[in-house]
This record gives C-alpha cells, structure tokens and sequence, in this order.
C-alpha cells in the first residue's frame, strides 16, 4: 500500500528581524544608496535564520526567503502549515500553490496577441525612431555603466547566441522551483525580450547596447499560481541587491488555476499583492521598474495585471511605429485612479530576434517593456547623476500626451528619449499649460505621480486641485 503524501506550497510570515546581521547589499548596491541618499532599514537585512530552520528541522522544504515581506515560501504538508501557524514568530499562512489542475499555464501570463501588423519591411530604425532614441546612440549613450534585469520565463538559447555579447551577461538566477538547465527551456519568450535590449545584429540593434545585465527566471511552466508573484518579489530583492538599475519584466498576474485565487478589480491598487509592493520598494530604494501593461485589451479581463498597477514603476503599453495604439494592450486605469499604463512602446509588430538569432516580428506589451527598459538605460547613461525617479520623471515629462494623458490604454503616451534627455530639470519653474489652464508653476514628483505646484496648492496635470 502506498501512502499518498500530500505537499502545498505557502507563504510564512514572520514577526520580526530579532537576529542583527549585515544588510544583504553589494558593495555597488551600497555604493548607490549613498550616491542618491537612500537609508538603509529594517527591510534591507535578512529574514531570522532560526525561523528559517525551525521550519525546515520541521519538515518543510524552504525555496526562498523574502527580506522585504519578511517571510518565507515553503513547501510542506497541510498538517505542518496547520502547526506552523500556530508558533510564536508566524504571523500567518498563506497557501500559495495547491495541486489545481493547470488551467492557464498553457497560455501563461502574457497570452500571444493579435497577429496583425507584422511586417518584413519593418526595421530596428524605424522601432528606436518612434520614441527618438537614435540620437541619443549618435551621442554614444546605449546603456553604458547601467547595469540591468530581464526577468522571465524562458531564456533559450541567450547564452550562445552570438548577437548578445558575452561580457554583458553577469549572472543569472532561477528563483522557480524548477532549476534544470536555465538556458535549456523552448520558449523564446525572455530571449526575445532580451533582444530588444541587447541585440546586436548587422541588420538589428537593440535599445542599450552597451548595459549590462542579469538573467532572471521568476516565471514556472507547470503552474499559475500566486508562488509566482513570490518568485518575482525575491527577483525584485536579488536584482536590489546587486545594485541594478533598470529592471525590466514581462508578466503579470491576474488570474489562477485556482479560482480562488483570481484577483478581484480591486485589488490593482499598487497595495494589494506582494508582487507590487515589492515593485514599489524597489523604485523606492533607486531601481527603475518597467513592466508590462499585459495583452488584455480584447479579453474578458480586458485591465491591467500585477505588478502593473504599482506604485512609481513605469507601466507599458503597446503602439505600432506609427503610433498607433494596439487593441490588445490593456487598460487601465489602477483601481485607485492613477494613469496605468504610464507609457507606451513599439509593441505591435515589434522587430525582435528569436532563438536562432535571426529576425522576426511579433506582438505583445511583452516586447515594449523592454524597449521601453532599453530607452531608460540609455538615458540614465547620458544622465548618470539622476536617480531613478528623475530618470522616470524625464520619461513621463517627454511623452507626447503628457499634459492630456489618457487613463485607458496610451497614458501619458509615447516618449521621446532626445526630449527627454536635453530638458530642464523638473526642479525648474516654467510655463505648464494643460488644456485651458496655465499658471507659472513647478512640477515634482511626490509618491510616484507627477503633480504641479501653484500657490502652495498641488494640482494634477490637467490642473485639476489634487485633494491628498
């Protein structure tokens, strides 16, 4: 007889940090906290790690810990979980991951779009062109001394394709559970992302060239289920870490194979998931967070996913070339209001390369974030004495609908990196105009929205009085 041994996977919150140990920073991570005057807390030191072996004397095999939710995902018995809740430092449970048959992990989080749109003709050129970043490339920025994340599912083939640079590659890190052969896995989905930032072909270029990067593998091929959204905040803390500073990702999460965990509306508030309270904290403690709006635009879940809906991240649509905004790409707003996605990409009939390195084309806001990503780092190697939020501010300030954004899908619309890079510093006071309303204000960024000072008074950037 054989006895069947039932296993879940959860989250275990725990109480406090009582053991002092050293903050998890790299000396580069470090390094940067002080240029930009960033202190280090509570949340940049390890989780305990006696609460770490109680559960694993316990019988609990632990996959990873989270330093800024101060918790662990665990894999054990209902019974374990059932106990483990009950002891003095877990402060809950949470099942992550069930044995639910898996519904949507065949179509994964960013489902393919719409064909439509691709064509041959298409060229790198006209892709960097429609948000005005070869002039930039003219002046010899493309990433240089930023130091990236593309963080996905699958990177088949990234490691000996010969249109990505061997020096550029640090490292990689698969936080799933799966962690066979990382570069061994079909899908193309995180090598052609990583195209659009690092490709180098005679016939195609990518959108930063010269920065570096990290590999990391948040995305599971077997599941849909909330352990993802941990896989990428422990994403999120690794590339922190490691000083990087621009992290580009291409999920989103929204609904699971089990149904009881589909996420209501409500819940794209930027608060409501770890996976963008994470994202936050990032941005908050100097990394620039670019993520994908999603390709829900003519589905049934029609909105945004998470992280998209976090707080001071750039959110990315989708356009083609010419501007045009892709059906597919979803809408916003976030559930609080705020303009989700914040900008917008080439996305619709996106030039890419495949796992063989040659070109192709496809669709996806999958395939924006990363030009979007790319753009950043470029600026932010023309710029390299900003910080994250001004580089951010730059993106949003140049974008062609700025002052009338549009809270569905195009947001504040498509930048323009030259605009963007050879503007005033938005500490400056100059004319804002917005629809019918001008004054001789300032504009700053405060909690990750741009507002506009007038009279001690704060104002959004259609002038309406902003009441918080």
């Amino acid at each position: 007889m054989f006895l069947l041994i039932l296993l879940h996977v959860y989250f275990v919150s725990f109480l406090d940090k009582p053991e002092k140990s050293a903050p998890a920073l790299s000396e580069r991570a470090v390094a940067q906290r002080q240029k930009w005057n960033i202190p280090t807390d509570v949340m940049d030191y390890p989780v305990a790690k006696s609460y770490v072996d109680s559960l694993r004397r316990a019988g609990a095999k632990v996959y990873h810990t989270s330093r800024w939710m101060n918790g662990a995902t665990v894999e054990m018995t209902p019974k374990l979980a059932e106990k483990a809740a009950g002891w003095s430092f877990v402060t809950a449970v949470e099942m992550t991951r069930d044995d639910s048959p898996n519904l949507y992990a065949p179509r994964k989080k960013m489902p393919k779009a719409e064909e439509g749109w691709l064509t041959s003709e298409m060229t790198t050129d006209a892709q960097l062109e429609t948000y005005n970043l070869k002039k930039l490339h003219a002046e010899g920025y493309e990433g240089q001394g930023i130091l990236m994340t593309v963080c996905d599912g699958a990177f088949a083939n990234a490691n000996t394709l010969g249109c990505f640079r061997k020096d550029q590659e640090l490292g990689h890190f698969d936080l799933t559970d799966d962690q066979t052969d990382f570069y061994g896995w079909t899908g193309a989905h995180g090598t052609a992302c990583l195209s659009a930032i690092s490709g180098i072909r005679e016939d195609y270029r990518g959108a930063a060239t010269q920065a570096k990067y990290y590999l990391m593998r948040s995305e599971e091929e077997d599941h849909e289920s909330p352990k993802e959204i941990d896989n990428l905040v422990v994403a999120l803390e690794t590339a922190d870490s490691l000083g990087v500073n621009v992290f580009s990702v291409s999920l989103g999460y929204a609904y699971f194979d089990n149904d009881q965990w589909t996420l209501p509306k409500s819940a794209l508030d930027g608060q409501s998931t770890r996976a963008s309270r994470a994202a936050t904290i990032a941005a908050r403690k100097g990394m620039l967070v670019c993520v994908a709006a999603g390709n829900e635009g003519n589905n049934d879940w029609h909105t945004i996913a998470v992280p998209a809906d976090a707080d001071s991240v750039l959110t990315v649509g989708a356009v083609s070339v010419n501007g045009d905004i892709a059906s597919f790409s979803s809408f916003g707003p976030a559930a609080d209001g705020r303009v989700k996605p914040d900008v917008c990409a080439v996305g619709w009939g996106a030039a890419l390369l495949n796992t063989q390195g040659e070109v192709y084309y496809s669709n996806g806001t999958s395939f924006a974030t990363p030009l979007l990503a790319g753009l950043a780092a470029t600026l932010w190697s023309a710029l390299p004495d900003e910080n994250a939020m001004q580089i951010r501010e730059r993106i949003i300030n140049s974008a062609d609908r700025y002052y009338n954004p549009d809270k569905d899908q195009y947001g504040y619309g498509i930048p323009d990196a030259w605009k963007a890079y050879t503007m005033k510093k938005e500490t400056d006071v100059e004319s804002v105009e917005s629809g019918t309303w001008k004054a001789e204000s300032r504009k700053e960024l405060r909690n990750g929205r741009i507002v506009i000072i007038r009279d001690q008074k704060e104002y959004d950037v259609l002038g309406n009085p902003r009441s918080n």
